[in-house]
């Protein structure tokens, strides 16, 4: 099965938020969308462009895994634990609520925005210890993996049996992804522009996967694209 979920279908942060130009692809805040609650354990994907200065206040979360992932500007983070940092470009922060924590995330410029993806993943395991750690960026070539249960290969070990990775194409340039069945996936373009089976996919589209399998092979659109490719407990899974 696949299911798509357009860039211009999302909706929208609160309007009287003049600080603010979000985009969620599933239901967050006032925005409700009963077909749009997630997908699988991947609850939030927020798509977020903050005015120089501005942020989001201390607010407090708990039970989800939390990651950020900066396209553009500098993020500054601050939590209840003691944990604190600023991420570029490329970068990814993660931040496990665990039983409770209070965070805030601002703009660390007084002068040009930061435009940053928020990403909730449900977690496996409840009422953990609040945690925090960062990943740099990497120009590596091919398929990265920013996040795993394991953290290896360099990813960030989050409290899910879920993987995060990232791709960056060329025009024309071709990649793929071995799909396994017995997992979801979830497919975001981040920036630019990418060809998945004759389909032109645009900044903000995106494609879910559920008893999918072979290659997925994507190809750089007019200008290359930038994808994040999340992989997901099955259909079946606890």
């Amino acid at each position: 099965m696949i299911v798509q979920r357009p860039s211009a279908s999302r909706g929208r942060g609160p309007a009287a938020a003049d600080w603010l130009d979000s985009r969620h692809s599933f239901s967050f805040g006032q925005y409700y969308d009963p077909h749009w609650m997630g997908f699988g354990a991947l609850r939030v994907i927020n798509e977020d462009r903050v005015a120089p200065g501005a942020g989001f206040a201390p607010h407090r979360h708990a039970n989800m895994e939390i990651l950020s992932y900066v396209l553009a500007g500098r993020l500054a983070h601050r939590d209840s634990s003691g944990a604190e940092g600023v991420i570029g470009p490329g970068e990814l922060q993660w931040m496990s609520a665990g039983h409770g924590v209070e965070h805030s995330e601002y703009n660390a410029s007084a002068t040009e925005a930061v435009h940053f993806l928020q990403v909730w993943i449900q977690p496996d395991q409840v009422n953990a210890t609040p945690a925090y750690a960062h990943r740099p960026a990497s120009d590596a070539p091919g398929w990265q993996l920013l996040a795993s249960p394991d953290g290896s290969a360099g990813s960030l070990a989050i409290r899910q049996d879920a993987r995060l990775y990232r791709l960056a194409t060329g025009p024309g340039e071709e990649a793929a992804f071995d799909l396994d069945p017995e997992q979801r996936y979830w497919l975001h373009v981040a920036a630019g522009e990418i060809v998945s089976g004759g389909e032109v996919l645009r900044t903000g589209d995106a494609v879910g996967l559920v008893d999918e399998e072979g290659a997925l092979a994507l190809a750089g659109g007019r200008g290359g694209g930038e994808v994040l490719l999340f992989e997901l407990p099955g259909a079946n899974a606890r």
